[in-house]
């Protein structure tokens, strides 16, 4: 099984407008695991790990984002696998 894990800082009108659902929805239905949180500068913080092509799908959708959300960035980089990774959460 080919899995990779990533990193995302998502910036923008990101917090109280539903993204962390948005994107807890998006994840789940792709299979990915990992988790989201939102950072006290305004940001969002993601780990997702699953099937690269699922990974692609997700960072086209974050870039979209819900629609009362503005998304201005998305910084990506590729972190380690974490083994007992299992479910999507929000932290």
């Amino acid at each position: 099984m080919n899995q990779k894990r990533i990193h995302i800082i998502v910036r923008g009108l990101v917090q109280g407008v539903g993204y962390r659902m948005f994107v807890l929805r998006e994840a789940s239905s792709r299979g990915l695991s990992g988790w989201i949180r939102n950072l006290p500068d305004d940001t969002v913080e993601i780990e997702a790990q699953g099937e690269p092509e699922m990974l692609e799908t997700l960072l086209c959708k974050l870039r979209q984002g819900p629609s009362r959300s503005r998304v201005t960035r998305v910084n990506v980089r590729e972190t380690d696998l974490d083994a007992d990774a299992e479910g999507f959460l929000v932290r």
